[in-house]
């Protein structure tokens, strides 16, 4: 008889975000039952991603960074999508679901390139102790990032917004990011560009490239940057879906066969 040599494995999954004990719960080192007395959920939210606690200013300022993020109206796709989905008298999970699947490229990426760019840009720098030195290599790649758009006629992300002149978003963040000392290299980069592009296209920091520079400067990746912004936006989508469900007729469509025209044969 053929001897049987698969063997699973006794540690078939590893993690160093959370063990479950009898009577216990442990996340990143910290007794849980600790965590909910003592921190914020936007803290928890850093230990999670990050594996630590964030300082005091970096709490502070990842607090606003989501506070930005929780609800942009009901035009985006992602409300939109979240609202005809829960019309249809479709659960509460299935009508998120929707909202999240809808973010791609041309809604919601704009966070994920913006910070792309920035760290790609910012890591090209030897950075010194002497902010003086830096703040004038920053003030030169600006020129170069600018520069390289303006000649490929391509728009630089995080800048503009379609209803904005200013967004009062962005121009909050930064100013708290000002006020409260936490500005690196990166949030410096995008108030540099932030000058050049306004002085020739009237055009400012959306809360996009705002949100891209502090997300950088707290160290996160492009892609942790987009999974923050998704967490930002579920209480506002949520809540669209509870209004939809309770103001709303069922069955609501955006168009009738009134509004379809046909070209077909």
């Amino acid at each position: 008889m053929q001897e049987n040599n698969f063997r699973v494995n006794q540690h078939s999954l590893k993690t160093a975000i959370s063990r479950v004990e009898k009577d216990k719960i442990i996340t990143r080192g910290y007794n849980q039952r600790d965590l909910i007395e003592k921190i914020r959920y936007s803290d928890m939210i850093y230990l999670l991603l990050k594996g630590r606690l964030p300082s005091v200013k970096e709490g502070k300022i990842f607090n606003h960074v989501l506070v930005s993020f929780c609800d942009h109206g009901v035009t985006p796709p992602s409300t939109q999508t979240a609202r005809l989905v829960a019309s249809s008298g479709s659960p509460i999970n299935s009508a998120v679901a929707g909202a999240l699947l809808s973010f791609g490229h041309k809604h919601a990426g704009a966070i994920e390139q913006t910070m792309e760019l920035f760290q790609s840009k910012v890591n090209s720098l030897y950075l010194t102790q002497d902010s003086q030195i830096n703040n004038k290599q920053i003030a030169s790649l600006a020129i170069d990032i600018h520069n390289d758009y303006m000649a490929s006629n391509e728009k630089i992300p995080g800048f503009g917004h379609r209803y904005h002149d200013v967004d009062p978003r962005a121009d909050k963040l930064m100013s708290l990011a000002i006020k409260e000392g936490f500005v690196g290299p990166h949030i410096k980069l995008a108030l540099a560009l932030q000058d050049l592009i306004y002085q020739k296209k009237g055009i400012r920091l959306n809360v996009d490239g705002a949100n891209a520079a502090i997300l950088s400067d707290l160290g996160f990746d492009p892609e942790l940057g987009f999974g923050v912004f998704m967490i930002g936006r579920i209480p506002g989508i949520i809540a669209h879906i509870h209004e939809e469900k309770i103001d709303e007729d069922e069955f609501r469509k955006f168009c009738d066969l009134d509004d379809v025209e046909y070209y077909g044969r």
